[in-house]
């Protein structure tokens, strides 16, 4: 059951969170075009939800707890205990995780200009149509409306 097992629900809890963070932060970066904040948007979410395995010293001699947790907070631990030897593949795995989604946001901003593009021509085509009957080319640009 989800609620007697502790790591299915933490990681229900951080799923929910990391997306209350990516909306919040794309919608806070509101002011900058598309392109970069899709790009630091997905950056942001390669960072936060890379995967990495862990190793951790128990008290009793020789036993180790291991498991799964964000590349990101196992970074943060290793640097705090200044274990270098954890710290570098770490890190280095959060560096990819952001450089792909950064990648996923570029291709998702091409993909949405690449489609606007040709729904644009589409609709042109349609509007040159009616442009043509009404003896006026529609150049885009705003006009005002005319009364009489």
């Amino acid at each position: 059951m989800l609620m007697s097992d502790s790591m299915p629900l933490l990681w229900l809890v951080y799923v929910v969170l990391s997306l209350v963070v990516l909306l919040t932060g794309y919608l806070g970066l509101g002011f900058l075009p598309r392109l970069p904040r899709l790009v630091i948007t997905w950056a942001v979410a390669g960072v936060m939800w890379t995967p990495s395995h862990f190793r951790l010293p128990l008290l009793e001699e020789g036993e180790f707890y291991s498991g799964f947790a964000p590349a990101v907070m196992v970074a943060a631990v290793a640097f705090l205990e200044n274990n270098r030897e954890t710290f570098l593949p770490v890190a280095l795995l959060v560096v990819i995780g952001a450089g792909v989604g950064a990648l996923l946001g570029l291709l998702l901003w091409w993909r949405g200009r690449h489609r606007r593009t040709h729904g644009q021509e589409d609709d042109v085509d349609m509007d040159d149509e009616a442009s043509a009957a009404s003896g006026r080319r529609d150049s885009g640009e705003r006009h005002e409306p005319v009364i009489g």
